[in-house]
């Protein structure tokens, strides 16, 4: 191996995150070609994923250091939502049962990469595209498992897991963790609430505030907040909530 082809390859290797994914933009970037890739390959200093992809060999990858890369490397616009922001930020007052289901959120039209999808991940990763909020509002950079990701605030987190619910998550989970959500800041939720695309998630969201008692109700401007017409069945056999027009599970209408 020549002397450029040595100092690349430490460059590379000194500049690798342990645990992060090597990007063949990345790669680009540092001046290695695909022909170097290909050398460094065959002499086990790194191990491809697939297209456009590479590990260390002997390295356990894990989703935050993968979705890093992303985000660092590709400018790639998904970002950690849902109930693994919350169950982060300490939101949830239990573990879930079973393997654990990662959520990750994107505008319409962005896509994770093949190699990331099909990779063997222990936990079940799922990615939502969606309008249902401005791509930047309420989503900020926070430390995971050893990795800076781009990760949803609580106010906009308890927003996505209302969209989700109930198809892939339990209305009763959701206000379980909306319960212990007592420091939600007013400026951002009502931002968020004036910005949201889904009539559903708002009057979820203030209907389970009520319930829950919020602090942050108080300071909530509803004049701003558009709910739109007509009702909303969630649950077969479920009980009516006039106020926001919701069919919702008794349980979240007549709790002790």
């Amino acid at each position: 191996m020549g002397i450029l082809r040595t100092k690349k390859l430490k460059t590379l290797l000194d500049g690798w995150q342990p645990g992060t994914v090597m990007t063949s933009a990345r790669l680009k970037s540092l001046g290695i070609t695909p022909q170097h890739v290909q050398k460094y390959v065959a002499s086990n200093w790194v191990e491809p994923l697939g297209n456009g992809a590479f590990k260390r060999p002997s390295e356990t990858l894990t989703w935050q250091g993968a979705l890093h890369s992303l985000q660092t490397q590709l400018s790639l616009k998904v970002h950690v939502g849902a109930l693994t922001a919350l169950l982060d930020e300490g939101g949830a007052h239990y573990a879930r049962p079973g393997r654990e289901q990662i959520f990750l959120f994107a505008g319409a039209g962005v896509a994770l990469p093949k190699w990331f999808r099909e990779y063997p991940w222990p936990d079940r990763i799922s990615l939502t595209q969606t309008k249902l909020l401005p791509p930047d509002l309420g989503v900020r950079e926070t430390m995971v498992s050893g990795f800076s990701l781009r990760t949803s605030a609580p106010e906009r987190a308890i927003l996505e897991a209302l969209h989700l619910s109930p198809k892939d998550i339990d209305l009763v989970e959701v206000f379980q963790i909306l319960e212990g959500l007592r420091t939600l800041r007013p400026k951002l939720m009502q931002s968020l609430l004036e910005a949201c695309g889904s009539f559903k998630v708002k009057r979820l969201f203030l209907h389970m505030a009520e319930r829950a008692a919020l602090p942050v109700l108080t300071h909530l401007d509803s004049d701003t907040i558009t709910l739109g017409k007509g009702d909303r069945t969630l649950t077969a056999g479920g009980v009516y909530v006039a106020r926001y027009g919701l069919i919702l599970p008794k349980e979240l209408v007549h709790r002790e």
